[in-house]
């Protein structure tokens, strides 16, 4: 496979050129065949074994020695780890950067990445490694998250190194190829920044721009473009009830799409406080808080161009700050129109905003089931179930004449569910992939109600409700 390294050539001051680690005897776990065939793979060669030989043992610049059969998915003479900068919950890290992670190169315009391939000069005290579990998280949540209809990095293959990361307990070790619009994010502007070198800056921006937003008339546009890119993603988010865990200015994307699985989880019981990520002691990445914290990241974004925006300080300041403010507007719509399509109507009036204050309330005094609740909802405007929400709020609902049909097209049927996602990484940990190959059947048809496919459309269990935590794997 030939990679373009169009990042490297044209943003040399933020690639680093490297390989990744030699691994024992690296092997397919899954392969999303379609995605492979798209990016000009073929999967069936995909899934021989080949030559696992490599140059180098650990790490470096030589270069690979190309092979067949999954190693493919392991070599670029081209690859790079990426520098970038980010506040990480609050605090500000002037040098970040792919310390596990390798660029291999770009296929059709889009990133192929690894994750887990070896330790970097951006490693700092980390091994550089991943293992099984986490990389299959980001493998099934990202296809979840691709199925419903919202921009994120794709998970194109998760391989076994053969080898053992220890965290808290030795684990089968992976590495997870990601396929992505690109990997420019917020923390990459703020390095950029910082080097003082506005020449790398403008460069930066112009890639930016001619990746992902070539009708930008300039920087500013180009600040509007990606404003604009994540209140839309934050809004679908928010009414999927997703929750991202770590959304530091590092994980949040340019091209607007969703980055970095690690800790994240979806909603059980409607409650906006609820945290995951085991490391959010404050609860500064909640729920309820995404917006909040999307609109501060686009802050620094804003801070990180504001010598493109004008050479006059405040006059930099005040356009950008001009940009900024749309958010709010920009997503609250967005937000809007979602939940208005989840309750089946299409007319956004007073009375309309009203019955989703309302409905809001009454979801999160009464704790219902984020997912569940939406297709019962639909179901009792059928007369087939029972009413889930209070008489007084359906008799309201119905007299807008709502369109179940309409609200089973946006509402999913099967998430992934946390119980599950533990139950089939746990699995999957100790050799038997079947439960994730089944979850993945329900979460990449999610619309689609099956028989024979009850649990995984089940509330979760009250453990899982009640205190459940997720962690980075790093």
């Amino acid at each position: 496979m030939n990679f373009d390294d169009r990042f490297a050539r044209e943003l040399p001051e933020l690639a680093v050129p490297w390989q990744a680690e030699k691994f024992p005897s690296p092997a397919l776990l899954v392969l999303d065949d379609k995605l492979a065939a798209e990016l000009g793979f073929d999967p069936s060669e995909l899934r021989q074994s080949g030559d696992t030989e490599q140059p180098r043992q650990s790490g470096g610049t030589e270069q690979p020695r190309q092979s067949g059969g999954v190693e493919q998915l392991l070599a670029s003479p081209h690859s790079v780890a990426q520098a970038y900068a980010g506040h990480q919950f609050g605090g500000y890290s002037p040098r970040l950067g792919d310390g596990r992670a390798l660029l291999l190169g770009e296929i059709d315009g889009r990133d192929v990445h690894l994750k887990g391939s070896g330790r970097t000069p951006f490693a700092r005290g980390g091994d550089g490694l991943a293992a099984v579990g986490p990389m299959l998280r980001e493998y099934v949540i990202s296809h979840a998250m691709h199925a419903l209809g919202i921009p994120t990095t794709r998970s194109l293959a998760v391989l076994a190194t053969g080898g053992t990361v220890h965290r808290e307990t030795p684990l089968p070790g992976a590495v997870l190829v990601r396929v992505a619009a690109s990997h420019l994010r917020v923390g990459t502007f703020q390095y950029a920044r910082a080097t003082g070198d506005l020449g790398l800056l403008r460069r930066l921006a112009d890639h930016a721009m001619a990746r992902h937003y070539p009708e930008a008339a300039g920087p500013l546009a180009f600040f509007d473009s990606v404003v604009t890119a994540q209140a839309s993603l934050i809004a679908k988010w928010m009414l999927a009830g997703f929750i991202h865990g770590v959304m530091n200015t590092d994980n949040m994307t340019i091209s607007g799409e969703t980055i970095d699985y690690g800790p994240c989880a979806f909603l059980d019981a409607f409650d906006p406080a609820t945290v995951f990520s085991s490391i959010d002691h404050s609860g500064r990445y909640a729920y309820r808080n995404q917006p909040v914290v999307a609109t501060w990241n686009l802050a620094r974004l804003g801070e990180a161009l504001l010598p493109l925006f004008s050479d006059d300080e405040d006059k930099a300041v005040a356009l950008a700050t001009e940009v900024l403010e749309r958010f709010k507007p920009r997503y609250q719509q967005a937000w809007t129109t979602g939940m208005l399509n989840k309750i089946g109507l299409d007319k956004d009036g007073e009375q309309e905003g009203e019955l989703l204050d309302d409905l809001v309330a009454f979801m999160q005094e009464e704790r219902v089931d984020h997912t569940s609740f939406f297709r019962t909802l639909a179901s009792s405007a059928r007369g087939n179930a029972a009413s889930p929400a209070p008489a007084a709020w359906m008799s309201r609902w119905l007299a807008h004449s709502p369109d179940p049909d309409a609200m089973d097209r946006v509402n999913p049927v099967y998430i992934p569910r946390n119980h599950l996602v533990e139950e089939a990484l746990a699995a999957a940990t100790s050799g038997d992939l079947d439960p994730v190959h089944r979850l993945l059947g329900a979460v990449t048809d999610p619309f689609t109600e099956r028989a024979g496919l009850e649990r995984y459309a089940e509330p979760a269990p009250k453990e899982f409700r009640d205190g459940f935590q997720t962690f980075c794997g790093t």
